[in-house]
C-alpha cells in the first residue's frame, strides 16, 4: 500500500510540474544611455490578434504595474484609448496622437507566435521485486496489489513568443528590445506575469530601469 501511495504522489508531482509554465529570455538589446527614468509618461500598448484580447489586456496591465513599482509613470493603452483606437490610423497619425497626449515613451508588447505542440508519454508498469512471491501468501497478494499500470497519454501544450520594444517618441528611436518564449502557461495572467518578470528583470540588469 505504501508503494501504491508513493506512486500516486510521484504522479501528482510530475503532473504539477508539467502544468507549470516557464518563460525564458531569447534575446535582448539596449541602446546606449537608454534609461526609462528619463521619461515623464510612458504608454504601454499590447498587439495581439482579436482572439487573444485577454493576452493583450493582461500583458499591458502586468507591464504597467511592474513599471509603476519601479517608479515609472506608465499607462495602459487599452484602458486609455480602447481596444481599437489605433486600428484605422496611419503611423503618422498614431505618433501625432501619442505626442499630443504627452507621452514621451512607448512600450509595444507584441505576440509574435503561438505554437501548439502535442507530446506522447508512453505507459509503464511499476512493481515490487519478484522475490517476494516466494514468501508468505499475503506478501504475494501485496506484490500483485502494488503493481500499477500507468497508461500512455497525450499532452497538448501551447508556447508563446512575445516581444517588448521601448521607443523614444520624440526622437522616434528604438531604445530597448527583448524577445521571450513562454512554455504552456495555464492562462493569460500566468503568461503575462512570466513575460513581464523576465523583461523587467532584464531591463534592470541592463540599466534601462536603475536597480533599487
Amino acid at each position: 500500500m505504501k508503494q501504491l501511495i508513493s506512486g500516486m504522489v510521484a504522479l501528482l508531482v510530475i503532473f504539477t510540474a508539467a502544468s507549470c509554465s516557464s518563460t525564458e529570455l531569447l534575446s535582448s538589446w539596449k541602446a546606449e544611455n537608454a534609461n526609462l527614468n528619463t521619461y515623464n509618461k510612458v504608454l504601454v500598448v499590447g498587439l495581439t490578434g482579436s482572439k487573444d484580447r485577454s493576452i493583450r489586456d493582461n500583458i499591458e496591465m502586468a507591464m504597467v504595474n511592474s513599471l509603476k513599482t519601479n517608479n515609472i509613470n506608465a499607462v495602459a493603452g487599452s484602458e486609455t484609448y480602447g481596444p481599437k483606437a489605433f486600428e484605422k490610423l496611419s503611423d503618422d497619425e498614431v505618433v501625432s496622437k501619442v505626442k499630443s497626449d504627452g507621452y514621451d515613451g512607448i512600450v509595444i508588447l507584441a505576440l509574435l507566435d503561438k505554437e501548439k505542440e502535442k507530446y506522447y508519454t508512453p505507459g509503464r508498469v511499476n512493481y515490487t521485486p519478484y522475490y517476494t512471491y516466494y514468501s508468505r501468501y499475503w506478501r504475494s497478494w501485496r506484490t500483485m496489489y502494488n503493481r500499477v499500470y500507468e497508461p500512455g497519454y497525450y499532452t497538448n501544450t501551447t508556447n508563446y513568443t512575445l516581444e517588448a520594444n521601448l521607443y523614444n517618441v520624440g526622437q522616434d528611436r528604438l531604445e530597448y528590445s527583448a524577445q521571450t518564449r513562454s512554455f504552456d502557461p495555464s492562462n493569460a495572467s500566468t503568461l503575462a506575469a512570466g513575460f513581464t518578470k523576465t523583461v523587467v528583470s532584464d531591463m534592470v540588469k541592463k540599466g534601462v530601469i536603475p536597480g533599487k
